[in-house]
């Protein structure tokens, strides 16, 4: 079904692939769902509850149906999944074969297993819930299967910093980059596709007098030579969180065939100044009865696979819209030479001036035929029934904006009746302003001038000059929505993935869960892959109906990270074997290994228990002399375990009085003073010393086992308890080096490598000063003076303790002492 002179990936060099044993043949630049496409294959899945088949629906990472298993890998979306020369890739959730599935008899019982039906059927005899429900209930459940093997493929991470952050790299993306670049902003361009260009790559009408794609192609090429532009392709960034900080994935190898050592994903830390979110808008599907046969696509995702891959479902195809959009994709398919059977409107009084097909208005599809692919549908119209004989059918129900990572920080889109759609709220994410079509803008002439506009605006915030930039000219049409059509009959889905029906919506309100949030637990609707990007405004619309409310009243479900679905192995990248817990070594690791000592684990920190020698035949006899040796002469600990925070503002004082029992605020500066850390609850988290360098700078020192979760507690304090502190805590325990020294010897061998005075006037009890540490800036504490008892083995409480904390000037990054000592 490839049609000729169609698609960017003309010429391109031909793969084989196979889908379910069997071989197909695809060219570069295809994804899995095009390439079957071109093929002549329409079935692909089998849905979740009632087994139906599924065919391919959208063209990007909404897709609901269309998921597959690729080499080994479950629940793959073949929308986004490109083929490489000898792919392997099967159907899932089919027994025992696609076109054959014996649990499609769940599909004749669908009448008893409507929306809840678990809660009302399971429940007697009570016995049977553990001997028999659950056990097939599990067995039943699921879409992919895991292989059960552990998964060696190498995944990444990776951190990355910019002025500005552009989300989507369609016209508007595009336009946005090109006006921070050429200010010399550092920008980041990501974007989930491929090939970058968004809707330009789908679409026909021109931009500055070319192809859209042409345009593109040409923005992205000055981009490219740009030194403060980055392109990230095949990013999808997946989440938005404190501080300007994105999370994103990357398909590092996921196009490519495997290959030892390649990167299968990468995951992204992105921490932007200021971003704009030009993701675009995701098609809404349209509600009638059978609307789920292969075969039944979204016009806009029939537009992209006809103008970007040059595949089409098949050579009879209608359309069917409540919207303009709708007469695009009609119209691109009759220009491509294609038979259009019908352009069906809802809308009444609609025209379309020289189309070469019927325009049907005022009309609607009340049934298709087709089990295992759409051959006909009908539709009733002013003029009665009629029944056209296709092979697919495009529908558009509108456009909604991509407001989830607007919200992924606890913010709510609100309701847009020119838009027909939930449109972002202003400021729901700090940094963070939506453009184009992702805030409710379709034109293309809108979405450049939004995506300028928004790069504009974040360049004044930046202190950077606006560059002129000529507007190119483009399509400027708004297209009109009409309202959603909702009809009768029991299998008109609204989410493809999880089954769920007009009637199920309904049943939930009829049964009081009339709360979107409560409906969509009662039907698990958006509860899955596709996180119901393509069914959350038609259902809110089917419930808005039924309670006879308006939309803006009834509300939307919450959107959570992540996006688009993660591999787990993506976001613990680093973390198989030794990885998982990783091992971390002092500065004198390599001394305490050399000098036999075994090594103990002290949370993910190796320390040396102790140091035998020979003769010594156990553990004690090292310890005794050891002991000895402390108590009348000197000993040296590494204790760079410890955890240490730099502290600095104006309010350090106050934030430590908040933090522990005992008050710091008033310690003098080249003090230290011990400290006990209490939990909101008042139960003890944590103690240590802290030390204050200065009258806003403080050092702490923290246990080596809760050195993480004292950090954490510091954190959310700052954030949560005492925002309206002017304060900074920094993680240094990893920077810098620390020794103690303890014993009546401890001055004298201190003196011996330290540039300073460390007499007991310069360095009293509890005193601390800066110093050189045989050439390497640090500095030192005492926590008791040379006149005290014996040593103990708590070092933070021992007397005649001597350390060398190379705390200070955390902006050195590392303080490294050699020591040496016979054995």
């Amino acid at each position: 079904m490839r049609v000729g002179g169609k698609g960017l990936t003309q010429g391109a060099r031909s793969v084989g692939f196979t889908f379910d044993g069997v071989d197909y043949t695809g060219v570069e630049g295809d994804t899995l769902a095009s390439a079957l496409m071109g093929e002549g294959v329409r079935l692909v899945a089998r849905s979740f509850k009632y087994h139906r088949p599924r065919g391919v629906l959208s063209a990007g990472s909404e897709e609901p149906n269309a998921l597959v298993t690729v080499e080994g890998v479950p629940n793959t979306r073949a929308t986004v999944q490109e083929v490489w020369d000898g792919m392997a890739a099967r159907s899932q959730n089919a027994r025992p074969r696609l076109s054959f599935d014996v649990l499609g008899v769940n599909d004749l019982l669908s009448p008893f297993l409507g929306a809840g039906f678990y809660y009302k059927t399971f429940m007697w005899p009570r016995a049977f819930w553990e001997r028999l429900y659950e056990p097939v209930i599990r067995r039943a459940a699921g879409l992919g299967a895991l292989t059960g093997k552990a998964d060696d493929a190498p995944f990444e991470k990776a951190w990355a910093f910019c002025d500005l952050l552009v989300i989507g790299a369609g016209p508007t993306g595009l336009m946005a980059a090109l006006v921070a670049g050429r200010a010399g902003a550092d920008v980041i361009l990501a974007d989930e596709g491929s090939r970058m260009g968004g809707r330009a790559l789908a679409e026909t009408d021109r931009i500055g007098g070319q192809a859209p794609h042409l345009w593109a192609e040409g923005v992205l090429e000055e981009l490219r030579e740009m030194p403060n532009v980055r392109l990230m392709p095949r990013t999808t960034v997946t989440g938005a969180y404190d501080g300007g900080t994105y999370g994103a994935v990357e398909r590092v190898g996921l196009h490519l065939a495997p290959r030892e050592h390649r990167p299968q994903e990468c995951f992204w830390r992105i921490v932007a100044t200021r971003a704009v979110l030009a993701a675009g808008a995701i098609e809404r599907p349209l509600a009638f009865p059978d609307n789920d046969r292969p075969g039944v696509m979204l016009a806009g995702s029939v537009r992209a696979y006809l103008n970007r891959w040059g595949v089409v479902p098949g050579p009879r195809i209608a359309v069917y819209g409540n919207n303009d959009d709708a007469h695009r994709t009609a119209r691109d398919l009759a220009a491509a030479g294609l038979q259009v059977a019908a352009l069906i409107d809802t809308r009444e009084g609609v025209t379309l001036t020289g189309a070469p097909f019927p325009v049907l208005s005022g009309a609607r599809v009340t049934g298709t035929k087709g089990r295992l692919g759409l051959r006909s549908v009908t539709v009733a119209g002013p003029d009665g029934r009629r029944e056209f004989e296709v092979d697919g059918l495009a529908v558009s129900g509108g456009w909604s904006p991509s407001v989830h990572l607007t919200c992924h920080m606890g913010g709510r889109p609100v309701w847009d009746e020119g838009v027909q759609g939930f449109v972002p709220r202003e400021g729901a994410v700090p940094g963070l302003v939506a453009a184009g079509a992702a805030a409710g803008r379709f034109s293309t002439a809108e979405c450049l001038r939004d995506g300028a506009s928004a790069a504009g605006a974040a360049l004044a915030d930046l202190g950077l000059a606006v560059p002129e930039v000529e507007m190119p000219d483009a399509e400027g049409a708004r297209a009109a929505v009409g309202v959603y059509p909702v009809g009768d009959g029991a299998k008109q889905f609204v989410d493809f993935q999880n089954d769920v029906t007009v009637k199920d919506i309904r049943l939930s309100a009829q049964e009081g869960f009339q709360s979107v949030e409560h409906m969509k637990r009662y039907t698990t609707l958006g509860m899955a892959t596709d996180q119901g990007k393509t069914a959350n405004v038609p259902a809110i619309a089917v419930l808005s109906e039924t309670l006879g409310s308006p939309i803006a009243s009834t509300g939307t479900t919450t959107f959570r990270p992540p996006f688009v679905p993660v591999s787990i192995a993506a976001y613990g990248a680093g973390g198989q074997g030794v990885g998982f817990a990783p091992q971390r070594f002092t500065t004198s690791h390599e001394a305490s290994v050399q000098r036999g000592a075994p090594m103990v684990e002290a949370g993910l920190w190796y320390r040396p228990s102790y140091f035998p020698r020979p003769g010594e035949l156990t553990w004690r006899q090292s310890c005794d002399r050891e002991v000895l040796m402390v108590r009348n002469a000197v000993g040296v600990c590494d204790v760079s375990t410890l955890g240490k925070i730099d502290i600095q503002g104006p309010d350090a004082g106050a934030f430590l009085d908040f933090l522990y029992a005992n008050t710091f605020s008033t310690l003098p500066v080249g003090k230290v003073r011990y400290g006990l850390m209490l939990r909101e609850d008042g139960f003890v988290l944590d103690d240590g010393t802290t030390a204050r360098l200065g009258e806003s700078h403080y050092v702490m020192t923290t246990t080596t086992a809760f050195a993480g979760a004292a950090m954490r507690h510091l954190d959310f304090v700052a954030q949560v308890l005492r925002p309206e502190l002017d304060v900074q805590a920094v993680s240094v325990t990893e920077q810098w080096a620390q020794f103690s020294l303890a014993g009546p010897r401890s001055r004298e061998l201190l003196q011996g490598f330290v540039d300073a005075d460390l007499s007991d006037a310069a360095l009293p009890y509890m005193g601390c000063l800066e110093a050189t540490v045989m050439g390497v800036p640090g500095g030192c504490s005492a926590s008791a003076s040379r006149a005290s008892g014996p040593t103990r083995s708590r070092c933070r409480r021992g007397t005649g303790r001597r350390c060398i904390g190379s705390w200070w000037r955390r902006r050195r990054r590392w303080a490294a002492v050699r020591m040496g000592w016979r054995r």
